[in-house]
C-alpha cells in the first residue's frame, strides 16, 4: 500500500469529530428514561446533522456588543449591591 493509497482512505478529521459526537448522542438518548432529555437529545441530534438550521452572529449584527454590554451592567450591578 503506497502513501497514496492511504491518503484517498483518510477520512477528515471534523467528520470524525461528527461521527463520535452523534454516536455519543445517539448512546445518551436510548439509555435516558427522560422524556425532557429524549427531546433534548433528538435535537441534539438534529442541529448536528443539519448546521444550516443553526443561526450564527452574522444572523443577529451587533447582538454580541449588546450582550458584551448587558454582561458589563450585570457585572457593575453585583459589584454595586
Amino acid at each position: 500500500m503506497t502513501a497514496a493509497d492511504i491518503e484517498r482512505l483518510d477520512v477528515p478529521l471534523a467528520d470524525v469529530e461528527l461521527q463520535v459526537l452523534c454516536e455519543t448522542t445517539r448512546r445518551a438518548l436510548a439509555r435516558t428514561n427522560s422524556p425532557s432529555d429524549r427531546i433534548a437529545y433528538a435535537n441534539d441530534l438534529f442541529l448536528l446533522t443539519h448546521p444550516e438550521a443553526c443561526s450564527t452572529g452574522a444572523d443577529y449584527p451587533g447582538f454580541d456588543a449588546w450582550i458584551a454590554q448587558q454582561q458589563n451592567l450585570n457585572t457593575a450591578a453585583r459589584r454595586n449591591r
